[in-house]
């Protein structure tokens, strides 16, 4: 964690190797949440204009991460800046998430696949 002060985690919360929290910003993880290995939060973030950022030198802003209760983020999932993942959603292996994501109700007509 970065400053570690800023991440609430509900009961039960799995959190694998290797995670990163970025919590310049109020970072949420519901209850029952899963969190494979290599699953990175960033909370913070620079200027684009280098000018601005200014190495070390330059501000530091960020937005709130808020993860329902009952999630599971596999393998190497990123989250940025300002999202939100609705309760019971899952978030696949290697995805990186720039947007909201809905609760589990609204995925539920996708197929489920089973690997033996």
């Amino acid at each position: 964690m970065d400053y570690g002060f800023n991440v609430k985690a509900g009961e039960g919360v799995f959190i694998n190797a290797n995670c990163h929290i970025i919590d310049t910003c109020l970072v949420t993880i519901g209850a029952r949440t899963l969190f494979g290995p290599n699953v990175h939060l960033y909370s913070g973030t620079h200027p684009l204009d280098p000018a601005l950022r200014n190495g070390t030198k330059g501000p530091e802003s960020g937005k709130e991460i808020h993860i329902g209760e009952d999630c599971w983020l596999a393998g190497n999932v990123t989250v940025l800046p300002g999202v939100t993942i609705g309760k019971g959603a899952t978030i696949g292996t290697g995805s990186v998430v720039t947007k909201v994501r809905r609760s589990f109700p609204f995925y539920h007509w996708l197929p489920l696949l089973e690997l033996c």
